[in-house]
């Protein structure tokens, strides 16, 4: 028998539930992956909550890594034992087992052990394409990246840092200046919405930021378009603190001209094509040196709750992974 995580309706944590369920032969195109390591996200937190829509009664999580134990026909490119991770859905990550299809396994390299690989592949893949694709941040950029001093932010600043960027990081507490300064920030503000539109324009020598990226939602949305040149990007694409209030469309001409997106990782990994391709992308950059994971803390899948609590909370300080019970 293998064990999962479900969830009956949006809730608290406390909702979250571990049941058995009998192990499964992959059907065409399918492998039954063995999990080693379960990673943990802020997405994962907000379709717990329902802030994000997904229908209920559900499995839960899209970051894993394990050991492929069956293969299903059609699939030749894998074979039984190999290492393996995945960053999208479908939903189902939070499991000591489970059907995946095999087209989005990502091969692990020797050099990328399963917790890393579980803490590094859907957060890097974010990073990537936030940074390559949503807006091409390269020398000289000036780019404010939110939640620097967390899993994702660091592998942002990092990787923003490398392509040339001039990084501005913005963390909720003094307590994460220096994690988030150690990421590669040349300067890291501490939150104050009334102060940092004129904090970024100091710090750009006027310049203000080409672009924004704001996890953060409804807390930090005015205070992120200000920060903005004329032109300016801002890169809305997440919730922690709520989904952010609409934008009028006369909002954005006053401000300067400015862009907005919404993006997800969805609709930047729709084929099976280019999702390998970023995932090589960000594979090449950890054997690099350019990302490397952290693993803040590991849990037991039963203890999923106490997971899901430190990163709502904000206790975190890098990835939190679970890890499936023996």
């Amino acid at each position: 028998m293998a064990v999962k995580i479900r969830i009956d309706a949006a809730g608290p944590a406390e909702a979250l539930r571990l049941q058995s369920f009998p192990e499964q032969s992959p059907g065409p195109g399918e492998v039954w992956l063995e999990q080693t390591a379960i990673g943990v996200n802020p997405l994962d937190v907000s379709q717990r909550k329902g802030a994000v829509p997904m229908a209920f009664p559900s499995d839960l999580g899209l970051e894993g890594a394990g050991r492929v134990a069956a293969v299903g026909e059609g699939v030749a490119h894998l074979k039984i034992g190999d290492r393996v991770g995945y960053a999208t859905g479908p939903l189902g990550a939070y499991a000591s087992a489970r059907l995946y299809p095999a087209e989005r396994l990502v091969r692990l390299p020797d050099s990328l052990g399963d917790d890393e690989a579980a803490a590094l592949l859907f957060k890097g893949i974010t990073a990537q394409y936030l940074l390559k694709t949503t807006h091409a941040v390269g020398p000289g950029s000036r780019i404010v990246i939110y939640g620097a001093a967390g899993a994702l932010g660091q592998l942002m600043c990092a990787w923003a840092r490398h392509l040339g960027a001039f990084v501005i990081g913005v963390v909720s507490r003094a307590a994460s200046v220096e994690r988030a300064r150690a990421a590669g920030c040349n300067d890291v503000l501490v939150f104050d919405g009334a102060a940092l539109a004129g904090q970024v324009r100091e710090l750009t020598q006027g310049h203000k930021a080409d672009v924004v990226y704001d996890p953060i939602g409804r807390a930090t949305l005015e205070a992120s378009l200000d920060s903005l040149r004329p032109r300016g990007l801002l890169v809305s694409f997440g919730a922690t603190s709520g989904l952010p209030d609409p934008i009028a469309v006369t909002t954005l001409n006053a401000k300067g001209s400015l862009f907005l997106t919404r993006p997800s990782l969805a609709a930047h990994t729709a084929t099976a094509a280019e999702y390998q391709e970023r995932a090589r992308d960000v594979l090449a950059a950890a054997a690099s040196g350019i990302l490397r994971p952290r693993v803040w803390r590991s849990y037991a899948l039963a203890e999923v709750a106490q997971a899901h609590g430190d990163l709502e909370q904000g206790r975190s300080q890098g990835a939190i992974i679970l890890k499936p019970s023996p």
